[in-house]
């Protein structure tokens, strides 16, 4: 464990040591003491986004070769000129209105890198007075993204090809720019009435901190953290503990999970306020979603009895949570059926919903397909070709990611 993750344990054990919350080993009161803990939430809460020891507060690049994990942005080119066509399409449709585009938890910019540059080649006469806000709570993501994207759009072929207005803010700022233009205490602004938002998060919503609860002799528990008696190489354990927010039961019976006895899942309540904040946030426009997940059924069957919960560290994948607390990444699949009802509850249509893998073919993939005669593995032909065939094909990863796409105001 390294200084970082020592910090970061000795601050979450204090909020174990201060909170009124208790949990026990067992389901069973008689045979152990309850004990202090937080919830789980609260723990991954801390590890990934302490505002200095956080795995995404910390400074570190932590995406790409220099992190723990890759995003499909960085396979070639491909997902990003597919998300600018879906982007452009909307953005087309809305002639006469100010575009502000948005990729929130941007990382250092690849992404947006590739969607602009491919705006940019395609003409878009709407690129040139659009806004794009590169959102990550990471400083050195920030850094990095504006090193990458200023650099970017000096390197454009065409002086005179259309490029936005960059802006390279974090959530919170974000938040009042958007909350600001729609005058969110007094109703929509004239502003907000003609502007035109599209939000785009890649990767975004597995990364939102999760309750993970458990079926125990026909009672659904919490999973708690507490400290281990005996502190070995990881200084918490997990423990049962009731409830800690009546909307987790409530998200259950509403997407119909009734989990096995001894079946462990994760419910992604932040990701529900996150739609739902967006939506107070934007009049007229869209939001893309693109993660790994599943609807509901599929993410508690009886297969995963476990959950869904995932770590990654030096681009290894494990299921140790209390491993090197603050230096790793914490994820969990996405429930794409509570996504939809926390849409629907929030004004939000849902506009398209499939694969990753069909989201792909819908947007003309195939026919980015290059004939090329073999001869050099390394032709930008050549590569582009294998891009197409890993997204497509690589570990039906493409069939685990979903794409949803939800508009407002339409």
């Amino acid at each position: 464990m390294d200084s970082n993750s020592r910090r970061l344990s000795l601050l979450i054990g204090e909020q174990i040591a201060n909170s009124p919350l208790r949990g026990r080993a067992s389901v069973h009161a008689t045979e152990n003491a309850e004990v202090s803990c937080i919830s789980f939430h609260d723990y991954m809460a801390m590890c990934l986004y302490d505002e200095k020891e956080g795995y995404y507060r910390s400074g570190k690049i932590r995406v790409g070769k220099k992190g723990d994990f890759y995003t499909s942005s960085a396979i070639g080119s491909i997902m990003g000129e597919k998300l600018a066509s879906c982007a452009a399409a909307l953005a087309e449709s809305r002639k006469g209105s100010a575009i502000r585009i948005a990729e929130w938890g941007a990382g250092t910019g690849l992404l947006s890198q590739q969607m602009i540059t491919a705006w940019s080649a395609a003409g878009h006469s709407w690129l040139s007075q659009a806004q794009h806000y590169i959102v990550d709570s990471n400083p050195v993501h920030l850094e990095e993204a504006q090193s990458r994207l200023e650099q970017a759009l000096a390197d454009l072929d065409n002086a005179a090809a259309p490029r936005p207005q960059l802006q390279f803010t974090t959530p919170e700022e974000a938040k009042k720019v958007w909350k600001d233009t729609n005058n969110c205490d007094g109703g929509a602004s004239p502003r907000a009435e003609t502007t035109y938002s599209i939000i785009i998060a890649n990767e975004l919503l597995d990364a939102f901190p999760v309750h993970r609860v458990v079926r125990k002799e026909g009672r659904l528990w919490e999973l708690g953290v507490a400290m281990k008696d005996h502190a070995d190489e990881d200084a918490f354990r997990y423990v049962y503990t009731a409830l800690t927010d009546e909307r987790i039961a409530e998200v259950l019976r509403r997407d119909e999970i009734d989990l096995l006895e001894g079946q462990i899942t994760e419910v992604n309540l932040a990701a529900e306020r996150w739609i739902t904040e967006l939506s107070k946030m934007v009049q007229h426009g869209a939001l893309l979603l693109v993660d790994y997940g599943h609807e509901a059924q599929e993410i508690t069957a009886s297969h995963r009895m476990q959950g869904t919960l995932l770590c990654y560290k030096d681009h290894v994948a494990h299921d140790r949570p209390f491993s090197s607390p603050g230096e790793q990444d914490i994820t969990s699949h996405v429930n794409f059926t509570a996504c939809r009802h926390a849409a629907d509850q929030a004004g939000w249509q849902v506009q398209y919903y499939d694969t990753q893998k069909q989201f792909l073919l819908d947007q003309g993939l195939l026919q980015d397909l290059v004939a090329h005669d073999g001869t050099n593995p390394f032709s930008e032909a050549a590569r582009r070709n294998r891009s197409i065939r890993q997204l497509l094909l690589s570990d039906n990863m493409s069939e685990s990611f979903k794409v949803m796409v939800l508009v407002k105001g339409e």
